[in-house]
């Protein structure tokens, strides 16, 4: 903690942020009532520190983003150095700055061969925005300008503006943004423990990817522009399709001509134990979105690849593409996040998490036995868990996501951080995370499940 934070008056700081701040996904009500926040102040390797000195392990990374840890001196270092250089310029009206070309070839380099040309964002809400644009432009130019429309899924989650909303099956974010935004459609997510009943996965996971041939057939192939998926969905609750679900869904999209975007912003950059979730899942897009990962958290950045077969023709029919932002590319973010991906490449991150991840596995399904678990599952440093009334029966409790957030409370005072998905737990912790501290991680998280179902045995 440096000098100026050992000096702050906690309780002043949380007076001023219930006086003045304005939280995202918050019911501010309930919040106030309750106290208002917890005052994060410091962090280092796996752990943060809030304000009344407790040491909370992070076992989701901040917000699925801080892959290469925290306190990484070296990423500091790069934005001070950068700032001295050139603190900010823009890519507009044919300028460049050095850390933005040198970071879009590192990023070229660490995926498929056929993705060559990289465009900057701040988000990878404006990444999904930025694509929608594209798409359907791109469509037009190719003489098809019917195609515009968009099939994602059912608690798809690609972001928080106005299009990226619109793009996710978020239903919640939908009733507050309107569904005034015409040629967005979403399928039912391959959800196994939901929804798969008497299937086994790889049955179900067919049946899953037939439901995007089905919207596909609804609103016709030639007006059908792409398909968008997480390759693993993360906020609907690390659902990990069946391995028969996304090579299908590719086998449909090029009978139909319809173009695959992958989001990337939750599994790019080493999260599922490859650079890139569509490598572990087993289909090729043509599209890669990106962000969280790509820094490390350190500096706001995003960030959208295209195949080359998209780019040829953008750039030889589109003339101008109308579309950027201010601090696309940021020349500060754009140092740090070459700096990230260095180290994941010089630290072996990604093969790390491929060896953590049967360590991780097995750490997880040791809870299996605890009486309101009704699965666990994972991939690479990905994993959730299921709280259900039921077992055998995958029964789920009522009010959706009321006990999901009473276990996330009770990790809080455990000092862990664990994140619901309704009454999904899920997990994805930094990589540099240890054996030991898996092990932790997952005691932690039984007295959190052991204090849920104290206050749930009744309803069972």
């Amino acid at each position: 903690m440096s000098a100026h934070q050992k000096n702050v008056n906690i309780a002043e700081v949380v007076q001023h942020d219930i006086d003045h701040h304005f939280h995202p996904f918050t019911d501010h009500k309930a919040f106030h009532a309750a106290g208002g926040p917890r005052v994060i102040t410091h962090a280092d390797g796996v752990y943060i520190w809030d304000g009344k000195g407790n040491k909370i392990l992070d076992g989701f990374s901040g917000l699925w983003c801080v892959n290469v840890g925290y306190g990484r001196k070296e990423l500091a270092e790069v934005a001070y150095r950068q700032m001295l250089d050139l603190p900010y310029y823009n890519t507009f009206f044919k300028t460049t700055t050095v850390p933005t070309t040198e970071l879009a070839a590192k990023i070229s380099s660490v995926l498929p061969k056929r993705f060559q040309h990289i465009f900057f964002t701040n988000s990878g809400s404006e990444s999904n925005d930025t694509i929608v644009r594209f798409v359907r432009h791109y469509w037009k130019l190719k003489g098809k300008p019917y195609r515009q429309h968009f099939i994602g899924r059912v608690r798809g989650y690609h972001g928080s503006t106005m299009v990226a909303a619109n793009l996710g099956g978020m239903a919640g974010m939908h009733e507050q943004v309107g569904t005034e935004f015409a040629g967005f459609h979403h399928v039912q997510q391959p959800y196994w423990y939901d929804f798969g009943g008497d299937k086994t996965p790889e049955e179900f996971g067919l049946e899953a990817a037939a439901a995007v041939e089905k919207k596909i057939l609804e609103v016709g192939p030639e007006n059908v522009a792409a398909f968008i998926g997480e390759p693993i969905q993360g906020a609907a609750g690390v659902l990990i399709p069946p391995s028969t679900y996304w090579p299908e869904v590719q086998r449909i999209c090029r009978k139909h001509g319809v173009l695959i975007i992958s989001d990337e912003v939750i599994c790019g950059f080493g999260r599922t134990g490859k650079w890139w979730g569509f490598q572990s899942l087993g289909f090729e897009p043509d599209i890669v979105t990106m962000a969280k990962g790509l820094s490390s958290g350190y500096q706001p950045i995003g960030a959208v690849a295209f195949a080359d077969t998209l780019i040829k023709d953008f750039f030889a029919l589109g003339g101008e593409f109308y579309h950027g932002m201010t601090y696309a590319g940021h020349p500060v973010a754009a140092a740090v996040a070459l700096k990230n991906i260095e180290i994941i490449e010089d630290e072996k991150l990604v093969e790390k998490v491929a060896e953590l991840a049967p360590y991780f596995a097995r750490a997880l399904a040791s809870l299996n036995d605890h009486p309101i678990v009704g699965e666990t599952r994972s991939l690479g440093l990905l994993g959730a868990i299921e709280l259900s009334n039921d077992k055998a029966k995958r029964g789920r409790f009522k009010d959706s996501g009321r006990v999901g957030t009473i276990c996330r409370d009770h990790c809080f005072k455990n000092n862990l951080i664990m994140r619901a998905c309704w009454d999904t737990m899920v997990l994805a912790p930094p990589f540099i995370i240890t054996k030991k501290e898996i092990d932790d991680m997952v005691k932690l998280a039984r007295l959190a499940l052991d204090a849920t179902y104290a206050d749930v045995k009744a309803e069972m």
